[in-house]
């Protein structure tokens, strides 16, 4: 039988805890990020070679949920969260792969880890018969995708705090269109303010007495743990084809989606180099290049789900390498300006006839960087939304109109709202009580 893992703070200043304690109290209570005591090992004969994206992610995390009253629902959970594509297809250029995870509901690849983490939450026992109150930063795609997956789960109600004017117009629509149990908030501020407000909310035991509180953000863990499962499927795919591993370039800003694709590698899977692609703010770019890990005030670009200038899980990403050195050898990342995120998007859409969002042109940036110095290694690069959800950018540069997923254009014939807060972590905390 499995060993059951018990679930560490990052911090160290927390009691352990099982699976399912981690997952519904999202952050520890010395404010640090749960990580799993060590991480299992696998290899892919433990993978059934015809199974779904869904059987790779049950037999993935089994041995994180091993020991856990969740465990034997979680089949159960990966089918729900996990029933949309999730395809590995051949880009123009050689050896290269596009991993689309945006086919969901909101058409971002947040909806994987919010469906798994809602399907969590609706099988977990609660004592108190208040509402749990999930809490929220978007900087554009997870607040719709954490709204999608909760709307209208009994004894929950969501609050979305996203940085006003800083998303795009559909995203915008998107976070306040759902109403009932979910209710946005444009902040007046930066999604840097957005995430310290709600860690100082998680953090308040006043608070959290008085108005039970969660996360959904990816400092949960059952967020982080569910997006594994396509990096280890595609992956898997990809090596039993060419039996070779699969390099990836990843778009990030709070590091999460990274993570999940380096934890898989560590659990022992063909998976091969990592690279992660980032927009303006250069806070792990100059990390990487040596300099000190100096979080800063975000800056607005045209890759906004990417706009954070201090990425929370840059705990997680310190726990998984132990050492700095070890970090920096590991891996690479690289800022890309707006100029060349409109230079990429206009280039592939004339020179291939592909249209991406922006925060995927960051990574295409870096194949085509990685091309041009002579690295013919078979490379995927990660496609984290729909490029409809950003037609202000991208439809010039394309010179037509993008089709609008139907999911997407539903929402955007809702009606949709969202009530204005202040960027101060007390007025959040007044708006909760």
């Amino acid at each position: 039988m499995t060993e059951s893992l018990r679930y560490l703070s990052t911090r160290g200043g927390a009691p352990a805890a099982t699976l399912g304690e981690a997952v519904a109290a999202g952050l520890a209570p010395d404010g640090g990020l749960y990580v799993p005591e060590r991480l299992p090992t696998l290899t892919p004969a433990d993978f059934d070679p015809d199974g779904s994206l869904a059987d790779t992610a049950a037999t993935l995390l089994a041995p994180f949920f091993a020991g856990d009253p969740l465990a034997a629902g979680l089949p159960a959970i990966c089918a729900e969260a996990l029933d949309f594509p999730v395809p590995l297809r051949a880009l123009p250029q050689r050896n290269a792969q596009m991993l689309e995870v945006f086919h969901g509901p909101t058409a971002a690849f947040k909806d994987v880890g919010a469906r798994f983490l809602a399907a969590c939450l609706r099988r977990l026992p609660r004592t108190d018969a208040r509402p749990l109150t999930i809490l929220v930063a978007t900087s554009g795609d997870t607040g719709a995708a954490v709204g999608a997956a909760f709307h209208r789960q009994l004894g929950v109600r969501v609050a979305i705090l996203y940085p006003d004017g800083l998303v795009s117009p559909r995203q915008a629509h998107q976070l306040g269109c759902f109403g009932d149990n979910v209710q946005a908030l444009r902040v007046a501020g930066r999604f840097d303010d957005c995430q310290r407000m709600v860690k100082a909310a998680l953090n308040d035991a006043e608070l959290q007495a008085a108005v039970p509180l969660s996360s959904a953000n990816s400092i949960s863990l059952g967020r982080l743990l569910p997006q594994m499962s396509y990096y280890a499927h595609a992956a898997l795919a990809f090596w039993r084809e060419h039996g070779e591993p699969l390099n990836f370039i990843v778009p990030t800003g709070n590091l999460g989606n990274a993570l999940a694709c380096l934890w898989v590698r560590a659990m022992g899977l063909p998976l091969g180099e990592v690279r992660l692609a980032c927009n303006a703010n250069a806070t792990l770019p100059e990390f990487f290049a040596g300099g000190d890990y100096l979080p800063r005030e975000a800056v607005a670009t045209l890759a906004n789900a990417m706009d954070v200038g201090a990425p929370s899980n840059f705990e997680r990403l310190r726990w998984t390498f132990r050492d700095d050195a070890t970090l920096r050898r590991t891996l690479q990342a690289e800022s890309v300006a707006d100029a060349t995120i409109r230079r990429t998007l206009a280039m592939h859409a004339c020179e291939h006839g592909e249209a991406f969002c922006p925060h995927t042109a960051t990574a295409m940036h870096r194949l085509d960087d990685l091309r041009e110095q002579g690295d013919d290694r078979p490379w995927a690069v990660v496609a984290t939304a729909h490029p409809a959800k950003f037609e202000q950018v991208v439809e010039p540069l394309l010179g037509r109109t993008l089709d609008v997923p139907p999911a997407l254009a539903a929402m955007l014939q809702r009606s949709a709202s969202a009530e204005p807060l202040a960027a101060e972590d007390e007025a959040l905390k007044r708006w909760l009580r």
